[in-house]
C-alpha cells in the first residue's frame, strides 16, 4: 500500500498549454502521482475488470432441456441392443450435453485499498514516463469534432485516454466520436484504461480532482 504523506515527497508535472508549449510546473501529492508498488497489483486490477466485464451468456442444453425424447425407443429386453431410456441421451446424437457452459457471474472485487493502490501505480507510471500530459485548459473555439481533434493534435496525442472534470463538457461533446481516443470522468477512471492508451490527458483543474478523490483513499 502507499506509504504516508511524510514519507513520499510532492512530485512536480509539467504543465502545458493547449498550444503544447510549456507554461510551468504543477506540485502534486506523491502518493498519488509518485506511487512505486508492486506490478503485481495492475495484474491483478486488469484481470478483475476483465472478469466483470465478461458476459457469461454461454449455455447448452442438458437432456432435460431439449425437446423430446419421453418415449423409450424400445422395449428394455429382448432387442439385443443396449438398454435406452431416451433418445436425448448425451451418448446420443442430437443428445444433451454433459457438464457444458451454464450462465454464470465472472465478477469478483478485490479489495477497496488494493484497487486504489494499483489506480494510483498506473497513473503514477506514465507520469514516470513522461505521457501524463496536464494542459491549462481544454476549452474550444467552436464544440466541434474537427476543432477538438485539431486541439489534440497540437498536444501531439495519438491514442489518448481523456479525463475531463466538472465544466468541461463541451470537449465531451466535440471529441466524444474521435475513435482513436477515449473520454471517461473522473469518477469513471480505470486501471485498464490508464495501461490501454498511451496518453493520459488531463487539465489542472481535473488533475487536482482526482489526486483529492483518491489520496483519502490511500492512507
Amino acid at each position: 500500500m502507499p506509504e504516508t504523506s511524510e514519507q513520499i515527497s510532492p512530485v512536480k508535472l509539467p504543465l502545458f498549454s493547449a498550444a503544447h508549449e510549456r507554461s510551468g510546473e504543477i506540485e502534486v501529492s506523491g502518493e498519488v502521482f509518485g506511487y512505486e508498488g508492486a506490478p503485481s497489483l495492475l495484474h491483478e486490477a486488469v484481470r478483475m475488470q476483465l472478469a466483470n466485464r465478461r458476459s457469461g451468456t454461454a449455455a447448452t442444453k442438458t437432456r432435460g432441456l431439449i425437446s423430446g425424447g419421453g418415449r423409450k425407443p424400445w422395449r428394455q429386453k429382448g432387442t439385443g441392443r443396449a438398454r435406452a431410456g431416451s433418445t436425448r441421451s448425451p451418448l446420443w446424437r442430437h443428445g444433451g450435453t454433459i457438464f457444458g457452459p451454464q450462465p454464470r457471474d465472472y465478477s469478483y472485487k478485490i479489495p477497496k485499498k488494493a484497487w486504489r493502490a494499483a489506480l494510483c501505480l498506473a497513473i503514477s507510471e506514465r507520469a514516470r514516463d513522461g505521457r501524463l500530459i496536464v494542459v491549462e485548459s481544454l476549452d474550444l473555439t467552436e464544440p466541434k469534432t474537427k476543432v477538438a481533434k485539431a486541439a489534440l493534435d497540437k498536444l501531439g496525442v495519438k491514442h489518448a485516454l481523456i479525463i475531463l472534470g466538472e465544466g468541461e463538457e463541451g470537449f465531451l461533446r466535440a471529441a466524444r466520436n474521435l475513435a482513436a481516443h477515449k473520454i471517461l470522468s473522473v469518477a469513471g477512471l480505470n486501471v485498464y484504461d490508464v495501461l490501454n492508451y498511451d496518453e493520459l490527458v488531463m487539465t489542472a483543474k481535473t488533475l487536482k480532482a482526482i489526486e483529492d478523490h483518491l489520496v483519502k483513499d490511500v492512507r
